[in-house]
């Protein structure tokens, strides 16, 4: 089965996990470091999940699941070890036209998680279909190696200049072109030292001699 590849927005967004273990746990933490809001449905949940309770990061919901509980929910994770349930979820979820992931089930799933990488706001995502989550895992460590920390620092600095060449109003295919010309140039090798000097001299080459690291407001560290 192929699958759309896709980021979804979920920042203030209500989103449901149906289960309380570790699994589950995992859901909620990736849920909230995107900024959605969490309901969690289960009788019993980790101590980690306790605590986010405790502290207003999520709504628990000491209960099992019922009909109803997925309305208006922007996507939901189902992590319990019940087959039965698994498949009700399923259900109420298709009629709902909520998506829903059912971990380790991807029969029952309408959205599957990839394995990710980040690199600050660089995100690589790797997907097998759900076919082998343990190859999709090796590709991510692989890639692991050859994308070092210079990924993260190459996109803070184009960003900064890319906001930085809309300010002066010029044409859409001049950015274009010095951006291009700047990712096609030496940069990742001078920000892997990272070379402070050697990117300001690619700034000044490709850019203007008024424009610098320090200008853009970067930090390499």
């Amino acid at each position: 089965m192929k699958f759309y590849p896709v980021f979804l927005r979920v920042a203030g967004r209500p989103c449901v996990v149906i289960g309380g273990g570790e699994v589950a746990e995992r859901k909620v933490e990736s849920l909230l470091a995107a900024g959605a809001r969490v309901a969690v449905i289960s009788p019993r949940v980790t101590s980690g999940l306790a605590a986010r309770a405790a502290q207003g990061l999520i709504e628990h919901r000491p209960r099992l699941y019922r009909l109803g509980d997925l309305t208006g929910a922007c996507l939901a994770y189902a992590a319990t070890d019940d087959e039965e349930l698994h498949e009700a979820i399923a259900r109420d979820a298709d009629a709902a036209g909520v998506p829903l992931n059912v971990v380790d089930r991807p029969q029952w799933c309408s959205f599957i998680v990839p394995s990710i990488l980040t690199r600050g706001d660089l995100t690589v995502a790797i997907s097998t279909s759900g076919g082998s989550p343990a190859l999709a895992r090796r590709v991510r460590e692989d890639l692991e190696e050859a994308l070092g920390p210079e990924y993260e620092r190459a996109l803070d600095v184009l960003s900064r200049l890319r906001r930085h060449l809309q300010a002066r109003a010029l044409p859409s295919a001049e950015r274009q072109r010095i951006l291009k010309r700047l990712v096609a140039s030496d940069l990742l090798e001078h920000l892997r030292e990272p070379d402070a000097a050697a990117v300001d001299r690619l700034l000044a080459e490709y850019v203007g001699r008024d424009v610098s690291l320090a200008t853009l407001g970067a930090d390499l560290r």
